[in-house]
């Protein structure tokens, strides 16, 4: 079976789970991912290791129930199947299974019962799945999710419904899939929680063409035995996307979040993705203040981080003599108004710059607005990108690529050991369509348009209306700008024109501004009069 056969099982069985919680009072409700999330991550554990089962007692499979089988083993038979399954399965015993729980819904306390398993699932794989803080506390794997119905006396009921709607679903060989298939499963188990408990789930996303590109661009031949490292990973979507690039096997990844919503969300990506051993280095904690890999030094360093933030509270802590190399432009001053427009961005970019190795790559997703920006931070890091020769390109991307903004971005690819005497400026800004999806317009970009950004970009190929290779020289008497326009060649029409056709193709125009301006005229006027029209209501 293909992807194309597993996709609208895992689809179908997510969208029944979201029926489950709307029957029960908790459509829209701030614990509705939670329930959703793990009841999915529990479904994909088990199959998971009864796949693993089979791999390694292939006789089982010829059993009418392969979990029956499994519950006969001898105590000694279990062990030694569990020291076969490998380090991305799960530690289960028979007793966990949802096989098991199915067959038990007729016990009293069944709410106690799964809620119970849940934390014993928690315990057993605490040093494989749980996720650590800055402090050293673990965030494990599952709520007790009755809890989560307030009415004690329906706790039962939900639970069983919740088994009734994952045991029924067999994904037996789904783990064999590509890892463009989790990411599609992914982006759609999340995609209707862009806001929660005051959060977006969106804004911890990178659309998986960005994710794509970025990647690509990234790592253009082939690497071995690298350090990846996100210091906002949000869900993980950027450094999953280099990971594959690379290859799961001769990469580590590292990452930090202060978000545990966004922590959660990478744990789930990555055991999706079976890249369960990198949840050792997810650190839920703030980056700025307390970055727990401060005494790594990375060979790709991806991130969105995000743009605006009030860190108000802890700006002071941070200007200090310690934070002086790492923070070497400054610290953003805290507004008189709008506290929460503090550009928490700019010192992001400080610090992947700290935490590259010598030979270090990183991407870094920015407001276009700083390619150009003559304030005093955002002038200061470009001119250490380009004095020190430190930038490879500036991308700038469409709006509207973001599920929660229209904000224009675009990507700073920074390579600490740059040995070209000039950069690339790309301004793919009118790339992609627009589609609406629900209430939000979004850009998408089409299988040859990323194709054409990354081969122009890595070949270093100037493109009209597309891109332009500028020395730094050129770059620094431009005063530090990096956007792409500015640096495009005005092209004059080469068409030789006649006297005649000259002053034809002028009345052409007046006539065609003539027309605009009486336009222009009337709308005036009639918004005029929808002013005076309310001024009398």
């Amino acid at each position: 079976m293909t992807a194309h056969d597993f996709a609208p099982k895992a689809i179908q069985l997510i969208d029944e789970l979201k029926s489950l919680c709307a029957h029960h009072g908790l459509g829209n409700d701030g614990n509705e991912f939670k329930i959703i999330s793990q009841l999915f991550l529990y479904k994909f554990i088990n199959d998971k290791f009864l796949s693993e089962a089979r791999k390694v007692l292939p006789a089982i499979s010829e059993e009418t129930s392969c979990e029956r089988a499994l519950g006969a083993l001898s105590e000694t038979g279990y062990a030694s199947l569990l020291s076969q399954t490998g380090k991305h399965t799960a530690i289960l015993y028979p007793r966990h299974f949802i096989a098991t729980l199915h067959e038990r819904q007729q016990e009293s306390g069944f709410a106690q019962l799964l809620d119970d398993t849940l934390q014993e699932i928690n315990h057993l794989n605490s040093q494989t799945f749980a996720v650590k803080t800055f402090t050293g506390s673990q965030i494990p794997l599952f709520d007790a999710l009755s809890r989560y119905i307030t009415d004690s006396a329906l706790r039962d009921q939900f639970c069983k419904a919740a088994i009734n709607k994952i045991a029924p679903y067999q994904f037996g060989d789904f783990f064999s899939q590509p890892f463009d298939f989790f990411a599609t499963i992914f982006e759609y188990l999340i995609k209707d929680y862009n806001i929660d408990s005051g959060g977006k789930y969106a804004e911890y996303y990178t659309p998986a063409a960005v994710s794509r590109v970025i990647a690509a661009i990234l790592v253009p031949e082939p690497v071995s035995h690298a350090c990846c490292y996100d210091p906002a990973a949000g869900s993980g979507s950027l450094l999953l996307s280099l990971s594959h690039t690379i290859g799961a096997d001769r990469c580590t990844l590292y990452s930090q979040d202060i978000s545990q919503k966004s922590s959660n969300l990478l744990r789930l990506n990555l055991i999706l993705n079976n890249l369960t051993p990198f949840i050792h280095h997810i650190i839920q904690g703030n980056t700025i203040t307390q970055p727990y890999h401060h005494e790594k030094k990375f060979d790709f360093i991806v991130s969105n981080p995000p743009f605006k933030l009030d860190f108000s509270d802890y700006r002071q802590e941070l200007d200090t003599s310690e934070n002086k190399e790492r923070f070497f432009a400054g610290i953003p001053k805290i507004p008189g108004k709008s506290k929460d427009k503090m550009a928490i961005y700019l010192l992001f970019i400080q610090h992947i710059l700290h935490s590259l190795a010598p030979q270090g790559k990183a991407a870094i997703v920015v407001p276009t607005g700083f390619t150009s920006s003559q304030s005093g931070l955002e002038k200061k890091i470009r001119e250490r990108l380009i004095k020190e020769k430190l930038l490879r390109g500036v991308l700038s991307m469409p709006g509207n690529l973001f599920a929660t903004t229209g904000t224009h971005v675009s990507v700073l690819f920074v390579e600490k050991n740059h040995h070209q005497k000039n950069i690339v400026l790309m301004d793919a800004s009118k790339s992609g369509n627009i589609i609406r999806e629900g209430k939000n317009l979004r850009t998408v970009l089409s299988a040859k348009e990323e194709a054409e950004i990354i081969s122009a970009f890595n070949q270093r190929l100037p493109v009209e209306g597309l891109s332009v290779v500028v020395s730094y020289d050129d770059i620094e008497t431009s005063n530090y700008s990096l956007n792409p326009g500015q640096y495009f060649e005005m092209k004059t029409d080469q068409q030789q024109m006649t006297p005649e056709l000259f002053h034809t193709t002028l009345q052409q125009h007046a006539q065609t501004l003539e027309e605009l301006f009486a336009t222009a005229s009337c709308l005036e006027k009639q918004i005029h009069q929808q002013l005076e029209a309310l001024k009398h209501e």
